[in-house]
């Protein structure tokens, strides 16, 4: 299983992203910048296709991102993950 390690920083002018890292390769090797929440997702995938889809991600934050933009992130990433589940609920209805 590879780690993924996802560290939320804030740019200049006060925006969140994302920055991915393998911890598997070598440092500063592989960092992806991922703007939004859903290029997260798509990273991941990606990032996890190398591995078979065997991927844990950890999560952790700069200093100086405040508590609204975790929370900003957090929230969109659990909105996401709704979304990701009823589109799956409604291909099992399809399907039946």
């Amino acid at each position: 299983m590879v780690v993924i390690e996802s560290v939320i920083k804030t740019n200049p002018m006060g925006r969140w992203y994302i920055e991915l890292s393998d911890m598997m390769k070598e440092e500063n090797e592989d960092r992806i910048i991922c703007l939004d929440v859903n290029e997260y997702a798509q990273k991941i995938e990606m990032m996890g296709e190398e591995y078979g889809a065997e991927v844990e991600v950890t999560w952790s934050s700069e200093d100086d991102v405040s508590l609204a933009q975790i929370n900003e992130v957090r929230q969109q990433i659990m909105a996401y993950e709704a979304e990701v589940e009823a589109k799956k609920n409604q291909d099992v209805q399809d399907a039946d």
